[in-house]
């Protein structure tokens, strides 16, 4: 039995693009990991890989393209298009006979493959430039994965149901690529048409003149012989066809393999040219913008600002996107920043205590595991880095339930922060917890900590790198959780001095998460506005009552307190106004000055399920 081949080159483009999609898959789906609701794809953590995903991931995507390019750029020169054309013969093929129908379906298959594809790199492509890199494109490169694993399996199943193991099998033998049939010569089959038309009207004139057939014996052979005999046929010599380049010609694989080499070696060098750049502009001392969150300063108004669609987050209306822009300047000592972003709801109620017939709850969900949904601030987060990378995963984000070998898992069943060496710098705004006081939280990501024994015991939450600087805040919880755990009665550490004020001071109350609160309310309470728990004041507090999760007190100090800020909420946005100097000398920050990446984040009443975007931005400092 005669075994059936395959040419070298659809082999080689073959396998090639099976390893890409392979990749590109297994990568895509460890990043999905963070996406909300996809924590079920952690059950395959075991075989999804942990190192260089988000690195592997891009490389994959370029890949693809290339073999894409050199694929399609194979099937015009080899003259192999044939095997995909979709014509009306080939439709009717679908009401013929067993094989017709399934070579029709087969060639359907390959039609569908090529749309998602060319919907799998182009949202992508908008997802990692930032273009339109919101919840709808993220969403149809998640189906789109999804039809390309399908077309994987129904295309082998319909080339065992055309030929069997053999037919599977023809993709691991090579062989050389067959001739193409001629090519059709417009020119030489008008002239073949006109000289069978001359040769039937001059048989049909002889005819109509000949004598009857009893008088026309001598006088056929005459007129026969005066014919004279038709020429042989030959081109013109103005209609020859130019010969075509014999590299084209004979090796179209070579040809595919070079163009598809340099369109990835373009794409790879416009990435790395195409940087996001923030300029840092110079203004007077005398200009410095008043850290009170309103946009109207005149340092502000006489600057464009930069502007970066964040998704892959939470709330935010269900889409988890939205849209930062960024304004900067400094004045030579100071460095200011104008952050303002989208926010349907003034989101202040952080782990709100309500009491019950039982006792004090705390209204969260998924507080326990570190990972709260609802019941949380909103924030904001910066984070500032020297290192020259385009991705921030592997470097400063690690994927996968439990990242580091000899610490504890993630009590989430997301990744972890921590860099191999050095320190990212991190700043983080929180709308109760000292952002109304004019702090923001100064934080680090560095080398993976020690886990205390609580964190050891999963008790509380490992948090790998990530870690405050030194010093104090002037905020804590005004909770302490019984050994039963946060769906028991807590117990609170101050109640309100007076009711009715701390009741006024919240505002009109809702506890719904998804309502925002009242313009001017504040959820925490202050030490003078509150006393120590006693069981004595709990016995007068009526069932019912709702009282802040967060009480403040004191001052920032340390390291911790080197980045100052207002922020006003108002028609939907935040607006966030943040001053640090230039150069703080700590170990733990990152002086602000030409080179150094950003990023941004948004969380919209959630703890850790921020929005993101994947190229960072280059500061430019005038």
């Amino acid at each position: 039995m005669k075994h059936q081949k395959t040419d070298y080159g659809t082999i080689i483009l073959h396998w090639l693009l099976v390893a890409a999609l392979g990749i590109a898959f297994v990568t895509g789906l460890r990043i999905a990991t963070e996406a909300p609701g996809r924590s079920w794809i952690n059950l395959f953590d075991a075989v999804l890989p942990r190192e260089s995903v988000w690195m592997a991931h891009m490389q994959a995507a370029v890949a693809l393209l290339a073999v894409s390019t050199a694929y399609a750029i194979y099937l015009i020169r080899s003259g192999l298009g044939r095997r995909i054309r979709l014509d009306k013969i080939r439709l009717r093929g679908l009401f013929g006979r067993r094989q017709a129908r399934l070579g029709t379906f087969n060639i359907l298959l390959y039609w569908v493959f090529f749309i998602t594809m060319l919907a799998l790199i182009a949202s992508g492509g908008l997802l990692y430039f930032g273009l339109h890199a919101g919840h709808d494109m993220a969403t149809l490169h998640w189906y789109g994965t999804w039809m390309i694993l399908a077309f994987a399996g129904l295309h082998i199943l319909a080339h065992f149901r055309i030929g069997g193991v053999p037919q599977l099998l023809r993709i691991l033998r090579p062989t050389g690529l067959p001739a193409p049939p001629p090519r059709l010569d417009a020119i030489e089959l008008l002239k073949l048409l006109a000289e069978q038309s001359a040769r039937s009207g001059s048989s049909q004139a002889h005819a109509e003149t000949a004598p009857p057939p009893r008088e026309a014996t001598p006088d056929r052979m005459t007129v026969r012989q005066s014919v004279p005999p038709a020429p042989p046929q030959t081109r013109r010599q103005g209609s020859a066809s130019k010969p075509r380049n014999a590299t084209f010609q004979s090796n179209p694989f070579v040809v595919a393999a070079a163009v598809a080499i340099t369109s990835a070696s373009v794409i790879v060098a416009a990435d790395r040219l195409a940087v996001d750049r923030l300029l840092v502009h110079r203004i007077n001392s005398a200009d410095a913008p008043t850290l009170d969150g309103d946009t109207s300063d005149r340092a502000w108004r006489n600057i464009t600002p930069f502007s970066v669609i964040t998704s892959q987050g939470d709330n935010f209306d269900g889409q988890g996107e939205t849209k930062i822009e960024i304004r900067a300047a400094h004045d030579g000592t100071w460095a200011y920043f104008l952050f303002v972003w989208e926010d349907p709801t003034r989101s202040l109620k952080h782990l709100p205590l309500v009491k019950e017939a039982d006792g004090w709850h705390l209204l969260h969900d998924g507080y326990e595991a570190g990972d709260e949904h609802d019941y949380n601030e909103d924030k904001f987060s910066v984070l500032l880095t020297t290192s020259d990378v385009i991705l921030a995963g592997d470097r400063t984000f690690h994927a996968s339930p439990h990242p580091i070998a000899g610490a504890p898992p993630t009590m989430t069943g997301r990744g972890l922060h921590f860099t191999a060496e050095g320190y990212a710098d991190v700043w983080q705004w929180k709308a109760t917890s000292g952002g109304p006081t004019g702090w923001m939280d100064d934080d680090h990501i560095g080398p993976p900590l020690d886990p205390t024994p609580m964190q050891a015991r999963s008790i509380v939450p490992y948090k790998g790198g990530f870690a405050p600087d030194p010093g104090d805040t002037n905020y804590a919880d005004n909770f302490v959780i019984a050994a039963g755990g946060t769906n028991r009665p807590v117990t609170p550490r101050r109640l309100p001095r007076d009711l009715a004020a701390t009741a006024a001071a919240m505002g009109k109350t809702h506890l719904d998460p998804n309502h925002g609160e009242s313009d001017g309310a504040r959820w925490f309470m202050t030490e003078t506005e509150s006393i120590p728990y006693s069981a004595e004041l709990d016995a007068r507090i009526p069932g019912g009552t709702v009282i802040p999760g967060v009480i403040v007190a004191g001052e920032f100090s340390g390291d911790r307190a080197d980045v100052r800020c207002a922020a006003r909420w108002a028609s939907g946005h935040w607006a966030l106004e943040v001053a640090r100097r230039l150069d703080t000398h700590s170990p733990y920050d990152v002086p602000i000055q030409t080179g150094v990446f950003m990023r941004v984040a948004a969380f919209d009443h959630n703890q850790i399920r921020h929005t993101r975007h994947v190229r960072p931005i280059r500061l430019e400092v005038e």
